[in-house]
């Protein structure tokens, strides 16, 4: 059909898209419109279109099922477009999108636990096509399986560079004569800014969409970050009805993604622009446009939003303390009843900031302590470089020790009964997990990890009953070894190196 294309198979969990012409004439953005009902014998979806830039007008849908599909598509510009396509089974690797379960942990569509290895790299999408390919490798051999990403660029210490494009028509603020010294001067600035918030700019949404596609074919979810503060262009302080434009079409662009996540802001409490009214009714904007639920929550500085609040999946949350930050797990956990991701524990690094300057081996004792609390830790790096290229803010290369480690930690969080660990109460001198399932069970659990942190036993003793038999394996969780100590009845000893960082995991042999 001329002007109209589509094509007539897709995998589940991928994404249909057809395509139509139209109209470039005025403002495609603000007067016109495309809007799409796709059905199955198992659901029905509507879902709005985009503007594409070129007179090309897009939609696009995620089937949750395989089989045939039948479409309409109605527009503002055409007569009304029918036809069908045909549902293969999902890719390898492509599990679904993420979903809640056993209210604190998380599984894809499909029922695979999904542990969430999360890492930061605010801007890396904005970088040179060269740094981004070296992000992509670099996280290709990682044990990440999220990423916590900006669509605006990032105005802050150690990025006060232009981005490679910007999301609006327009033109940027001369920044030839900011350095680091002065950057403060143009944060939170909008003068010299010329941007037409009512015309999206498409290339960058098309790169935007290319690098979450990537992403995919990593199996790493992409936590797109909406709003922040850290800006001297003017997005983080648009209108409202700017405002409520841009989330419609990021929903309308995004949403068919099943590796997308929504995080409407990150740091929130740090701009002054916008109330909590204002966040309530971008809530509403993501989910009702959002036909396929992502995971979706807010990130905080310095105080927590209210995590109780319906629409919020998950805690995204950053440690408000110098000192503590996993400890404060369980605690989260009974508060807000759903799973706890410190998508900021702190970072890894050397600069002068007391957020960015962690030890490779404090990094991952946050980790490890996090995880055993039955939470969910989040990754980042910020070493000093001779050309300011941070982890945390552009990607590139990771130069410390910690992200080496969380593959070790991945497998053995794989190895939980169940859907994930919950902190096992009533121990005060060690940190113990046991698997979520058994926390209605009474007395002795089938398998637990217990965790020694910074301290540095040279044995412990364990009694469960007398008549149970135990495997124990002993893990180094720094040097990623494990030894098996073999099978024990009743009370017995665990002798231990005495040094930092070891955990024993113990589960009942069952026969």
């Amino acid at each position: 059909m001329k002007g109209f294309k589509y094509e007539d198979t897709v995998n589940r969990w991928g994404v249909f898209e057809a395509e139509l012409m139209g109209p470039d004439e005025g403002n495609p953005f603000t007067e016109q419109s495309v809007h799409g009902v796709f059905n199955s014998s198992e659901e029905t979806v509507e879902c709005e279109g985009f503007y594409d830039g070129d007179g090309i007008y897009r939609i696009r849908f995620m089937p949750s099922f395989e089989g045939m599909y039948f479409f309409e598509i109605t527009s503002t510009f055409t007569d009304k477009k029918t036809g069908s396509f045909f549902v293969l089974p999902a890719r390898e690797r492509n599990h679904g999108p993420v979903r809640i379960k056993d209210t604190w942990h998380m599984v894809y569509e499909d029922g695979t636990p999904y542990y969430s290895i999360g890492t930061t790299c605010y801007v890396w999408i904005h970088q040179p096509d060269e740094l981004i390919e070296k992000t992509l490798q670099t996280l290709s051999k990682s044990a990440f399986n999220k990423i916590r990403m900006c669509i605006f660029p990032k105005h802050y210490d150690y990025n006060l560079g232009e981005p490679r494009s910007y999301p609006y028509e327009g033109t940027p603020v001369d920044s030839a004569n900011i350095t680091r010294e002065n950057f403060g001067e143009y944060t939170g600035k909008t003068e010299g800014n010329s941007w037409d918030f009512e015309r999206f700019h498409t290339p960058h949404f098309r790169h935007l969409e290319k690098c979450i596609c990537e992403l995919e074919k990593l199996g790493i979810e992409a936590d797109l970050i909406l709003m922040h503060p850290y800006d001297r262009w003017g997005f983080s302080c648009m209108g409202p009805e700017d405002d409520d434009r841009y989330l419609k079409y990021v929903t309308a662009r995004f949403s068919a993604f099943h590796n997308v996540w929504w995080s409407l802001a990150n740091e929130y409490d740090m701009m002054p622009a916008k109330t909590l009214d204002d966040w309530e009714r971008f809530a509403g904007i993501i989910c009702d446009n959002d036909p396929y639920q992502h995971m979706c929550s807010i990130h905080n500085c310095l105080r927590h939003y209210d995590y109780c609040r319906p629409w919020i999946t998950h805690c995204s949350l950053q440690r408000n303390d110098l000192y503590k930050s996993s400890e404060l797990v369980d605690e989260w956990r009974e508060k807000y009843q759903k799973p706890v991701v410190m998508d900021e524990l702190g970072y890894e690094g050397d600069i002068q900031h007391g957020w960015g300057n962690l030890t490779g081996e404090e990094m991952l004792r946050r980790f490890w302590e996090a995880a055993c609390r039955g939470g969910y830790p989040g990754h980042g790096e910020t070493y000093l470089h001779e050309k300011d290229i941070l982890w945390w803010s552009h990607g590139g290369e990771l130069h410390g020790e910690s992200h080496k480690r969380f593959a070790f930690l991945l497998e053995i969080l794989k190895q939980t009964p169940g859907s994930g660990l919950m902190p096992y109460p009533g121990i005060w001198d060690e940190i113990c997990a046991v698997p979520q399932e058994t926390v209605r069970r009474e007395g002795v659990k089938d398998y637990y990890l217990f965790y020694y942190s910074f301290m540095r036993p040279s044995f412990r003793e364990f009694y469960f009953d007398d008549d149970s038999q135990w495997s124990v394996r002993v893990l180094d969780t720094w040097n990623m070894t494990i030894e098996d100590r073999g099978i024990f009845r009743g009370k017995f000893r665990i002798e231990l190196p005495a040094r930092q960082y070891m955990a024993i995991q113990i589960r009942k042999v069952e026969g």
